[in-house]
């Protein structure tokens, strides 16, 4: 009999995760009932959400407990097929996969993320990525959240990474000036090889505030906030008047213990500019999936937009994969190919 490989979750990390939060197991391979597919996993996604569902703490949906399998998107083959819309041998990407080798969907329960074909014209993994949920949530950021004006100064922090590296060239789109804060003077390099037109290295700049006002005379009139922490407050103290912010991920504080996660007071800033901060959750947006992608396909297509993977191979490499992608170590969209 096959067996099905899959990580669950061991214990709740006290602080950064660590590798022995997770523990690879062995069960039979599940067997789709009506409605219902089997699904070979191809590729899986490491995102910086997946940090808040193995944590106790309340999140906007539930989490995962210790020895429950860990959440996670991914592209697969469907192998079985109890349900009419589905046929073997098909591509679909799901958020529904987890971390394991074989995974039995439900593609009419939990709405359009549980199941949805791969686009033809672009590579599998794309649907984890570029034209999958980080496209989506840059998209979104800068259409309905962020809307620059040509000549408007974007902020995006993580600029390198999964949904940074697409919030940024979208703003070139639209006629911004994109400044790009990362954590390397290698991944700040790729950012300009892709059309930001500065970049803040936080982890060398003596004065983070300074280097945000150095690289944006005019004030931020919207920041793509990908990370929380020192840089969110940097850029907040150097807002222009009207500015907007979109709060996307805060992975440089998502360790810590709300105690913790103290920074810069901004409200009296925010009164001075009369800024507006809001937080993106992608998933309230998944409607707008059709209209995002095939913009995207479109902009790829024309050569406009570019993308950088980091990809891990095997099933093994799964957790090793998370805490790169947690501790910044990745080059772009981490990925997992089985």
């Amino acid at each position: 009999m096959t067996m099905n490989r899959s990580w669950v979750l061991d214990s709740y990390p006290e602080g950064p995760a660590r590798a022995d939060n997770f523990r690879l197991v062995e069960n039979p391979v599940p067997q789709p009932g009506p409605g219902q597919i089997l699904v070979r996993t191809l590729w899986l996604s490491m995102d910086p959400y997946m940090r808040g569902r193995i944590s106790p703490a309340k999140n906007y949906t539930a989490g995962v407990r210790p020895g429950e399998t860990m959440h996670g998107g991914g592209v697969g083959e469907v192998i079985a097929s109890n349900h009419p819309g589905w046929q073997v041998g098909e591509l679909v990407e799901s958020m529904n996969l987890g971390w394991q080798e074989y995974a039995v969907i439900a593609p009419d329960q939990g709405g359009t993320a549980a199941a949805n074909r791969v686009h033809p014209d672009a590579p599998p993994q794309a649907a984890l990525s570029w034209l999958g949920m980080p496209g989506l949530t840059a998209y979104i950021g800068l259409f309905e959240i962020g809307r620059p004006k040509p000549g408007d100064t974007v902020v995006v922090s993580a600029a390198s990474g999964a949904v940074g590296q697409i919030a940024g060239q979208i703003a070139k789109l639209m006629g911004a000036r994109v400044v790009a804060v990362a954590s390397s003077d290698d991944k700040l390099d790729y950012c300009r090889s892709i059309g930001f037109d500065a970049g803040i290295n936080y982890r060398t700049a003596p004065d983070l505030a300074a280097a945000v006002a150095d690289a944006c005379p005019e004030g931020v009139d919207f920041f793509f906030d990908n990370t929380g922490g020192l840089i969110h407050d940097a850029v907040l103290a150097n807002l222009a008047n009207f500015a907007r912010v979109a709060i996307v991920g805060r992975i440089a504080v998502i360790d810590k213990p709300a105690s913790e996660d103290i920074g810069l007071r901004s409200s009296a800033r925010l009164v001075v500019t009369r800024a507006t901060v809001q937080g993106l959750v992608v998933f309230d947006w998944w409607h707008r999936r059709d209209e995002a992608f095939a913009r995207l396909l479109k902009w790829h297509r024309q050569g406009h937009l570019q993308f950088r993977e980091d990809v891990l191979e095997g099933i093994e490499t799964a957790p090793e994969a998370f805490l790169r992608m947690m501790s910044g170590r990745n080059h772009g969209k981490q990925l997992v190919r089985l």
